[in-house]
């Protein structure tokens, strides 16, 4: 049921061949306690079971499947369709951890009176997603500590789309960052006001196409410096070696621990 007082949260899944994993995210979002929220799956034109599976999901208001030029192209097509004041993005192999997730950020945008949020993650594994295998604690935010490497989780970020409409979505001549780049955009160089959730919100099967081998790890490292550079921004020397650098300390405290 929907609740006028409360805003609209768009919810963004871009999905190709998800059909293993995709339930998991629907369901988590159709089990969500917020009355407003509205989900939108942009597919790459899967040719497996992907579409039937959304199709059985009654609470999606918004399906595009067609050809796509890669993740961050399909993002920016739910952002142009989206309506809710405040967009989020999951993807087609994570999940939220609990059916409070999308209120507990409500409620943390509208009493800070910020303009995004991130919270943390967990890296579960692909078949056993009750087992951890790395945790991402974001940490409070400070500007500065962009230099040092950090970033917040992107499938936790949640921004109001006055800041999309004002500063512009992703950008797609970037393959592997572009989440890093439209974070350092907001955050670091317009320095919109953000919150931080200090909880995990979200479960991430292990894989992510940036650090899936060396050489997309090394085009990574080179389209962070480009970030950089597009922004007319200058960081240090050892900013982008130290960014894949501070995910090794993620791998220690809960690896194989048991939620």
């Amino acid at each position: 049921m929907n609740d006028s007082s409360k805003p609209v949260i768009s919810i963004i899944t871009t999905a190709y061949n998800s059909a293993s994993t995709i339930a998991d995210t629907l369901t988590s979002v159709a089990t969500q306690d917020y009355p407003n929220i509205e989900h939108i799956i942009v597919d790459g034109a899967s040719h497996d079971k992907t579409i039937s599976i959304v199709n059985s999901f009654l609470h999606i208001q918004k399906i595009i499947s067609e050809k796509d030029n890669g993740i961050y192209d399909a993002m920016n097509k739910g952002l142009a369709v989206s309506t809710g004041e405040i967009i989020g993005f999951l993807n087609s192999d994570d999940f939220y951890v609990s059916p409070d997730i999308i209120s507990s950020i409500a409620n943390q945008m509208a009493q800070d009176q910020s303009d995004a949020l991130y919270a943390d993650l967990v890296y579960v594994h692909q078949k056993n997603t009750n087992r951890i295998l790395r945790t991402w604690r974001a940490g409070k935010f400070k500007a500065g500590k962009f230099l040092f490497g950090w970033m917040p989780p992107h499938p936790t970020f949640f921004v109001r789309k006055a800041i999309y409409d004002r500063f512009g979505g992703f950008n797609t001549a970037l393959k592997s960052s572009a989440d890093y780049e439209l974070m350092l955009r907001f955050l670091y160089k317009h320095q919109i006001k953000v919150s931080y959730l200090p909880k995990v919100i979200i479960k991430m099967r292990a894989g992510g196409v940036s650090n899936a081998s060396l050489s997309n790890r090394l085009r990574a490292n080179k389209e962070d410096r480009a970030a950089w550079r597009l922004n007319h921004l200058d960081p240090y020397i050892f900013t982008a070696v130290l960014k894949p650098l501070r995910k090794l300390t993620q791998f220690i405290t809960e690896k194989n621990k048991v939620i």
